[in-house]
């Protein structure tokens, strides 16, 4: 294996390379409306996602597959290959192959899929031959650990006589608690398929295929199955996905039966959803990562199969966290107990868990919901959670990570899964770095969508697309500097059908609303507007669904410009939400933003008030990450002038005294250190009491 240098080289030689040309071959997603899919959207370099996918190119993923190998993610497939070539070898006595002593987690393996997965994204926008044939020696390392009858789990195999404390004396006979074999079969499924549609090779997706293969003969009702549902969710996300990949409609049986059987089976919790039966649930609960997968695996099981009992309840369980359990980030999981959802309105600051992997997961809940319903408002709060709650997981470089991501930090609390209060390169349990491995990578998938002969524009960032619309294609080139500008410029760069309407969506930021619920509304007296333009004609139109509709004639060269008007604004939460009473937040256009004690040295960030009319300016700020490659980075700051700092002196007397405050969006704060921080100020003296 070479060491992580070589694979920054590969990814800088790949910056110019051409998009692939790899074909997906997927039947039909069963959602009303249909996502364009990241082999379709080259995001531009030197823009806000492409700085973001380049750090993700040539320092995220090679880190993470260097990882893999100084942690010995590699040495358990090679472990276990030898067991299988050499059964009841000698080392099987030896601590070397001593499971429990030797491997961190029961999930360990996904780490490698996961990055995989992220490889694959990058490959089809940045081809390499020598990353498509170190992804192939990966690839054949963990083909060599697979059993005969496909089944693959090192945890296991590497010595089936003393299997990791977690596995189980038999197989399946703890997953519905800690093995996580089926957990691991969904990460190894997502990233042979996406590994399928960025190369079109089937080398990784055959292995996955007989895993699947495996999973179906013995997990199930039938006598003889094991009757178990996974203890954590994505392998029904996955199962649909390979189902439409390959067209077999077993992979989408089985994950309905996964769904179909949570709550009927021996082991029943809140914790991993399977309290009830899935239909039955109304409110989000438990380990947010879990709920969130399992959620979305519900709606491509409901898109598949038509079923409305599951629309039904996936549509409830969504309103709920919008409404209830949504933090202004767009975070989820309040509690560090079981990294969990936790009661209605409960949304502390300081104690808030988040995880950045439970942030994806509602990215793929958002994204599903807006398929089924086209309704912008789904899409806004994937905005808000893409913005704010994920990429605030990682650091501008691409090369330090957060497990969690409170609202609220005093420098000392330690919240980080190792605990620290920094962003870690790494952690023993790599779930967050590797997920955002794959992530990342992803977004260009998010970016359009599609409808027999409409294209909705979701996502404002820099890229050109090549789309079929009503089966013939269009390429556009979108130009912007969101999301420190509100302006957007879509080209028609060529199309071969002039009949199509496109839809854009005025995010509910601009339409006065924060989310689309009552938790959080802007209490400023400032409106915000919007234009949209074609070929320098102003032109009007109904909002619908979020959406504005441009229907017209279309024809090479036609530029459709979009203004956002982008103010500092204030906003409050519902009063229910006990820990944000009497206090505001500040927010410009889908950043929400935070004051950190290195910007105001000698105070405390926790001790500003913010009066009735906050005087708020913008202006460009320089941060120096110090925690990381001791680069400097620009953001869009927000300067409240008026603000006013409450001070005790010797003898516990209270003084107050206007001092800026100076505001950073929030995904870019802990670069310079721990340090207090804050998204809620005081607002009320009610506060004070």
């Amino acid at each position: 294996m070479k060491k992580i240098k070589r694979w920054t080289a590969w990814a800088v030689a790949a910056a110019f390379a051409l998009p692939s040309s790899a074909e997906e071959k997927a039947t039909s997603n069963g959602y009303p409306y249909s996502q364009v899919p990241f082999t379709a959207v080259k995001v531009t370099p030197s823009t806000f996602w492409g700085d973001r996918i380049k750090a993700a190119r040539e320092v995220t993923i090679p880190l993470a597959f260097s990882k893999c190998e100084t942690q010995n993610r590699y040495s358990n497939f090679t472990k276990a290959a030898y067991t299988l070539q050499h059964p009841g070898h000698a080392g099987l006595q030896t601590k070397a192959y001593d499971v429990p002593t030797f491997m961190g987690f029961s999930f360990d393996d996904t780490d490698v899929y996961k990055t995989i997965e992220g490889a694959s994204y990058v490959l089809q926008t940045y081809p390499d031959e020598r990353l498509k044939s170190y992804i192939d020696s990966v690839i054949a390392i963990v083909g060599a650990a697979q059993e005969p009858d496909g089944y693959l789990n090192t945890a296991r195999t590497i010595n089936p006589d003393k299997p990791h404390s977690w596995a189980g004396k038999t197989r399946w006979s703890k997953e519905e608690v800690l093995s996580h074999e089926l957990y691991n079969l969904g990460h190894m499924v997502d990233a042979a398929c996406a590994h399928y549609q960025a190369t079109g090779k089937t080398n990784f997706l055959d292995i996955a295929k007989r895993y699947a293969d495996c999973v179906v003969k013995e997990v199930g009702p039938r006598e003889n199955q094991a009757t178990v549902v996974p203890g954590h969710q994505i392998a029904e996300m996955a199962l649909c996905r390979l189902y439409l990949i390959t067209g077999e409609k077993k992979y989408l049986d089985e994950a309905k039966f996964l769904l179909d059987y949570r709550g009927k089976t021996k082991v029943r919790n809140h914790y991993s959803q399977s309290h009830q039966p899935v239909i039955e649930q109304k409110e989000a609960v438990g380990h947010a990562v879990r709920a969130g997968y399992m959620y979305a695996g519900m709606a491509d099981v409901a898109a598949l199969t038509g079923d409305s009992a599951y629309i039904n309840a996936i549509e409830t369980i969504c309103e709920n966290i919008i409404s209830k359990k949504y933090y202004l980030t767009g975070g989820v999981g309040a509690t560090h107990s079981g990294e969990a959802f936790d009661a209605n309105y409960v949304l502390p600051n300081l104690t808030a868990y988040n995880e950045t992997c439970a942030a994806i997961s509602m990215i793929y809940l958002f994204e599903r919901m807006f398929l089924f319903k086209g309704d912008a408002r789904y899409i806004d709060c994937l905005e808000r959670t893409l913005y704010n709650g994920v990429i605030s997981g990682m650091s501008i470089d691409g090369g330090r990570f957060f497990y969690p991501n409170p609202l609220s930090a005093d420098g000392k609390y330690k919240f980080n899964a190792d605990n620290t209060n920094t962003r870690q390169p790494w952690f023993g349990c790599a779930c967050c770095p590797s997920n955002l491995s794959r992530f990342i990578p992803s977004v260009p998938g998010y970016v359009y969508g599609v409808k027999d002969n409409t294209l909705f524009v979701n996502l404002f960032l820099g890229n050109t697309a090549n789309i079929r619309i009503g089966g013939k294609e269009v390429m556009l080139q979108q130009q912007t500097q969101y999301p420190w500008e509100g302006d957007v410029a879509i080209k028609v760069v060529s199309t071969k059908t002039k009949d199509f309407e496109m839809k854009i969506r005025i995010p509910g930021w601009v339409r006065n609303e924060v989310v689309p619920s009552d938790l959080y509304t802007f209490n400023d007296n400032e409106q915000t507007g919007y234009s949209v333009e074609v070929n320098g004609e102003k032109m009007e139109s109904k909002i619908e669904k979020g959406y504005f509709s441009l229907k017209r004639k279309w024809k090479k060269g036609d530029v459709v410009k979009v203004h956002f008007d982008m103010k500092p604004r204030t906003v409050t939460a519902n009063a229910k939400v006990r820990d944000d009473r009497g206090r505001v937040a500040i927010e410009r256009g889908p950043l929400v933003y935070c004051a950190e004690e290195a910007d105001h040295l000698g105070m405390d960030v926790h001790h500003f008030f913010l009066g009735e009319q906050p005087r708020m300016k913008v202006e460009e700020k320089e941060i120096k990450n110090t925690e990381g490659d001791n680069g400097v980075f620009k953001v869009q700051s927000v300067v409240v002038e008026n603000a006013q700092l409450m001070e005790t002196d010797s003898q516990g007397r209270l003084s107050v005294k206007n001092v800026p405050l100076r505001l950073i969006p929030y995904f870019a704060w802990n670069h310079r250190g721990a340090g207090k921080m804050d998204v809620w100020f005081a607002s009320s003296l009610d506060v004070l009491n």
